[in-house]
C-alpha cells in the first residue's frame, strides 16, 4: 500500500518537473535573447482590422449611398492592410540578421500597401467594370511576396523551419489567390443565377478563404517566433 503511494508521489513529482522544464524552455529564450514581437502583432492587428472593416461594411453599407461609399473604402483599406502586414513576420524574422534586405522588403510592401489604399479611395475604383482590376491589384500585391520567400529558401535551405514556414506560406497564398479568383469570376452564382443569393455565393466564399489564409499565416508566425527565440541569428 505504501509502495503504491510512493509511486504515485514519484509520478506527481516527475510531471511537475516536466512542466517546469517546458515552461523554462518557453520563457528562457525571451530572457536570454529577446526577439521583437511587433511584426507578429502587426500581422494580427492587420487581420483583425480587415475582418472588422469588412463586418462593419456589410452591416452599415445599406444605411445610405454616402455611408456605403465610405464603408466600401474602409473595406478595401482593410484588405490592403491584411496583405501588407502579412509580409511583416516572414520578412522580419527571415532577414532579421540581414538588415539591408529586411528594411528593403518591409519598405517596399509598406509603400505598396499605402499606394493600394490610396488608389482604392478613388471614386472610379468602385465602378463594376473595375471589379477584375480590383481583384488583380490585391492579388498582385500578395504575389509580390514570392520574392522574399524564395530569397529565404536560398539563405536557409538547410533549416527545417524555413521549409516548414514556406509550406504554410504557399498554402496561405493559394487560399488568398483562390479567394481573389472566386471574387473576380463570381463563381458559382454566374453559373446558376438566383440559386446562391442567400448562401454560397462568391463573396461569402471569398471571406471564408481569407479567414482560412489568415489562420494559416498565424501558424507560420508561431513557427518563426519559436525558430528565432531558440536560435536567434
Amino acid at each position: 500500500m505504501f509502495r503504491t503511494g510512493d509511486n504515485n508521489l514519484s509520478c506527481f513529482h516527475f510531471a511537475q518537473q516536466s512542466m517546469k522544464e517546458d515552461l523554462a524552455n518557453l520563457i528562457a529564450p525571451q530572457l536570454i535573447r529577446p526577439i521583437a514581437r511587433w511584426p507578429f502583432y502587426a500581422f494580427l492587428g492587420g487581420a483583425m482590422f480587415c475582418l472588422l472593416a469588412s463586418s462593419t461594411c456589410h452591416l452599415l453599407s445599406c444605411h445610405s449611398r454616402r455611408l456605403a461609399y465610405i464603408m466600401l473604402r474602409l473595406d478595401y483599406a482593410g484588405i490592403a492592410a491584411l496583405i501588407a502586414t502579412s509580409f511583416y513576420p516572414p520578412v522580419y524574422y527571415s532577414f532579421m540578421c540581414y538588415p539591408f534586405f529586411c528594411n528593403m522588403y518591409l519598405s517596399f510592401i509598406t509603400i505598396l500597401g499605402v499606394a493600394t489604399i490610396a488608389f482604392s479611395l478613388l471614386p472610379i475604383f468602385q465602378n463594376p467594370e473595375f471589379r477584375t482590376i480590383r481583384a488583380c491589384l490585391f492579388f498582385g500585391m500578395g504575389a509580390s511576396g514570392v520574392i522574399p520567400v524564395l530569397h529565404k529558401l536560398v539563405l536557409f535551405w538547410h533549416q527545417p523551419e524555413a521549409l516548414h514556414t514556406t509550406g504554410y506560406e504557399v498554402l496561405m497564398g493559394l487560399l488568398y489567390g483562390l479567394g481573389a479568383l472566386v471574387y473576380a469570376t463570381r463563381v458559382p452564382e454566374r453559373w446558376m443565377p438566383g440559386k446562391f443569393d442567400i448562401a454560397g455565393h462568391s463573396h461569402q466564399l471569398f471571406h471564408v478563404l481569407v479567414v482560412a489564409g489568415a489562420y494559416t499565416h498565424y501558424h507560420a508566425g508561431l513557427v518563426y517566433l519559436k525558430w528565432r527565440d531558440v536560435q536567434g541569428c
